[in-house]
C-alpha cells in the first residue's frame, strides 16, 4: 500500500476554515468528497449543483483547482462535464495540467496476469466488480463485504508476483503500475501555473488520500478528512460529501476567501 502513514486519530479534529487565503489552492478527491460512494462507480455521474459550485471555486481561486482521483481520465470528464482542467487521475499516474498537457506512462507488463485473474475472481462471486482503468485494474468488494479477506488475499499474491504496487482503499483493492501518487501529484501541479507558490489543501476521504494530506502538509498547507474518524495526517474533518460541498460553496461567498 503507498498511502502515507496516517497520525493522530481523527476524532478531535475541527472543521476547516472558511477564512482561506487567496492563494490557496483546492485538491479534491471525488468519490466519497464531492460525490458520495455508489453502489457502482457507474452510477456516478454529472451534477449540475456540482457543476456550478466547481465553475464558482474555480473563479474564486483563479483557476487554482484540481481534482486528484483514482478514477480514469476519461471517467471524470464525463462526471466533472469537462468543468475541470487540471485533473490527476489513477492514483496520480495519469495528469493533466492547467494548459492540458498529459502527462502518463505505459502500463506495466503484471496488469496482464492481474487483469486475467481478478477478472475471473469477480465472476465467481455475485456483487464483486471489476474495473480497468488502463493503468490499473481493481476489484470492488462493496456489494460482497464477505469477500474481503479473499479479495486482498489474492491482490497481496498478485502484487509479490508481478511488481504491481498493491493499492487498497474503500472496499476495493487495486493493482496498479508503479509510480507517482497523489503526493507527487500536488507536488508537480504546485510547480506549475497556475499553482505555482500557492499554499494546497487537499480534501480526500480514503487512505489514497494520506499521501495529498502529507503533500499539502510539507508544502504549507493542510489535509481535509472526509467521513468517519480515523487516524490520519489531515488536519480538519467533515462529516460526508454534503458537508463538503455545504463548507466549498461558504468559501465562495465574498467574505470567505481572504486578499
Amino acid at each position: 500500500m503507498t498511502a502515507a502513514q496516517p497520525g493522530a486519530e481523527s476524532v478531535d479534529l475541527p472543521r476547516p476554515p472558511l477564512d482561506l487565503a487567496r492563494r490557496s489552492a483546492l485538491f479534491l478527491d471525488l468519490d466519497g468528497t464531492l460525490a458520495p460512494i455508489m453502489p457502482r462507480p457507474d452510477d456516478v455521474g454529472p451534477d449540475p449543483r456540482r457543476a456550478r459550485l466547481i465553475a464558482r471555486l474555480r473563479e474564486t481561486f483563479e483557476d487554482r483547482v484540481a481534482v486528484v482521483s483514482g478514477r480514469a481520465l476519461p471517467d471524470l470528464d464525463h462526471i466533472l462535464g469537462g468543468g475541470v482542467r487540471a485533473i490527476a487521475a489513477v492514483h496520480g499516474l495519469v495528469r493533466r495540467n492547467a494548459d492540458g498537457v498529459i502527462v502518463d506512462r505505459p502500463p506495466h507488463a503484471g496488469l496482464e496476469d492481474a487483469r486475467r485473474i481478478l477478472g475471473e475472481l469477480a465472476h465467481c462471486e455475485r456483487g464483486l466488480l471489476f474495473e480497468d482503468k488502463t493503468l490499473s485494474v481493481a476489484l470492488h468488494y462493496r456489494n460482497a463485504p464477505n469477500c474481503a479477506e479473499a479479495v486482498i488475499e489474492a491482490a497481496e499474491r498478485l502484487a509479490r508476483a508481478t511488481g504491481l504496487v498493491l493499492q487498497l482503499g474503500d472496499m476495493v483493492a487495486e493493482l496498479r503500475t508503479p509510480g507517482a501518487d497523489k503526493g507527487a501529484a500536488v507536488s508537480a501541479f504546485l510547480r506549475e501555473r497556475p499553482f505555482a507558490g500557492a499554499t494546497p489543501v487537499f480534501i480526500g476521504d480514503d487512505l489514497t488520500d494520506e499521501d495529498g494530506f502529507a503533500a499539502a502538509a510539507r508544502l504549507g498547507g493542510f489535509g481535509v478528512l472526509v467521513g468517519q474518524p480515523r487516524p490520519t495526517g489531515a488536519a480538519y474533518r467533515l462529516a460526508d460529501p454534503a458537508a463538503v460541498l455545504r463548507w466549498l460553496e461558504g468559501l465562495t461567498a465574498p467574505q470567505a476567501v481572504l486578499g
